[in-house]
Parts: structure tokens; C-alpha cells; sequence
């Protein structure tokens, strides 16, 4: 477990140059170009996908009238939401999403209805073709924007504001990120610590997903009762 400042004094050493001593020190260009650089190694990690470090649980509860939620006003670290996890949590119904623009269309203009629970996700919101019923607790998992968390307080934040805070990420990947954009901005070859970052990035990631997806709904055609979410309990056929 190493701060972000401890990565950037070792990537120095590599680099055979003057440690850091202090990150958010402005007056200093080499500790403004190891912040710089820190910070782009960890947003661009946090947008190359559904980092098994960044998966949360996170839940809604409608309200009678309101077709649109608003996420960030109940889950403030919402980055994105994570395909295929949205059920009704009571009745273990699966909320249908991803639609085209021309099913949600037509789904809106025919006159019978449509089957299911169905969303899209647009502009930060949760909106459903149908008004949902009162005090529907929906539940989700979703990928946080926090990067980082606090040495002292364990504080998870979503971008970088100490020395001592220490990266979400594997310290090694997060290493190897500043080291060749440390490079790059400092016009030196970085071709080979780049291609070595881009191998164990796609290492790291793929052991951090699944082996596969789990459905928690019904299923009336394998007659899988599927999980109860109530009591965690997982129900297998046979």
C-alpha cells in the first residue's frame, strides 16, 4: 500500500531523476509534471472499463408520478452504470434496458403497453417508459469515480488532493502509467515502458472480471427460480 507521492519518488528513481517532494508544491514545474501525469494514469484507468476495484451495490426507490431519477442525486459517486444489473429487488424482476431509440418508440406508442419494466439511461438520469409503482426499491451496481482514498481517514475521493492519498489501482500498473507519461512529457523515448503499461494493464484487467454473468431473474423456461435477493440465497435448478 503506497501513496501516490511514494509511486512518484520511485518512478523518479527509474527515471534517474530528483524525487518529488511535494506533489501540490505549484512553484515547482517537476512536482506540477508528476501531479499532472499521476492524475492522467489514474482518470484514464478509471474510463478503460468495469474495474472490479470500482464495482459498487447502489439502489433507487420511485415515487409515485416520477418516470425520471436523477442518479448522482442517489448515488453522488456514480460514473457509469454497469449493463444487465437492474431488478426490481421484491420481485426479482429484471429491468429491461439498452433498448434502440426504435423500440422505445414504439414501446411509447402502442397502445396495448409494453411487457415489462422497461428504461434508458440518458443525460445523468433513470427514465422509464412507464410510470413505475410507488416505493419500488430498483436496485443496480454501477462503477464508482473515486480513485483514490485518504491514508488517514480511508476516505474514498475522486481525484487527487494529498500526498498521502493512496491510488484505487494496483500501485504496480499505476507506476508503470506515470513512468511513460512522465517520459512522454518530457520528450525522452517511452516506447518501451509503454508497451510493457499496456501488457499488464490488460492483464490486470481481465483477472479482475468474471468468469460470467449471473441473472438474478425468473426464468419460466428453465424454471430457474433465480436469486432472492431478500435472503441471498441462490436457487439452482436441480
Amino acid at each position: 500500500m503506497k501513496t501516490i507521492l511514494e509511486i512518484c519518488r520511485e518512478v523518479a528513481d527509474l527515471s534517474a531523476v530528483k524525487r518529488p517532494d511535494d506533489l501540490f508544491n505549484t512553484t515547482s514545474q517537476q512536482n506540477n509534471i508528476f501531479l499532472s501525469v499521476a492524475k492522467s494514469t489514474l482518470d484514464s484507468l478509471l474510463r478503460y472499463g468495469d474495474w472490479q476495484e470500482l464495482i459498487k451495490d447502489g439502489w433507487i426507490k420511485t415515487v409515485k408520478g416520477k418516470k425520471q431519477y436523477i442518479i448522482n442525486d442517489y448515488i453522488p459517486d456514480f460514473y457509469s452504470l454497469l449493463n444487465n444489473t437492474l431488478y426490481i429487488k421484491d420481485t426479482n424482476e429484471k429491468v429491461i434496458g439498452s433498448v434502440t431509440p426504435e423500440q422505445w418508440m414504439r414501446d411509447k406508442c402502442s397502445i396495448g403497453g409494453t411487457l415489462g419494466t422497461k428504461f434508458k439511461f440518458q443525460n445523468g438520469k433513470l427514465v422509464f417508459s412507464d410510470e413505475p409503482k410507488n416505493r419500488v426499491k430498483i436496485v443496480f451496481q454501477y462503477r464508482s469515480n473515486n480513485i483514490v482514498w485518504d491514508f488517514k481517514t480511508f476516505e474514498e475521493k475522486n481525484t487527487l488532493t494529498a500526498n498521502t492519498d493512496v491510488p484505487i489501482f494496483d500501485e504496480y500498473l499505476v507506476k508503470l502509467g506515470i513512468l511513460w507519461r512522465w517520459l512522454k512529457r518530457n520528450g525522452l523515448d517511452y516506447s518501451e515502458e509503454y508497451v510493457e503499461y499496456q501488457r499488464e494493464l490488460k492483464k490486470r484487467f481481465g483477472t479482475s472480471l468474471a468468469v460470467s454473468d449471473i441473472n438474478l431473474a425468473k426464468n419460466a423456461v428453465s424454471n430457474d427460480e433465480g436469486v432472492k435477493i431478500n435472503v441471498c440465497t441462490i436457487y439452482n435448478k436441480g
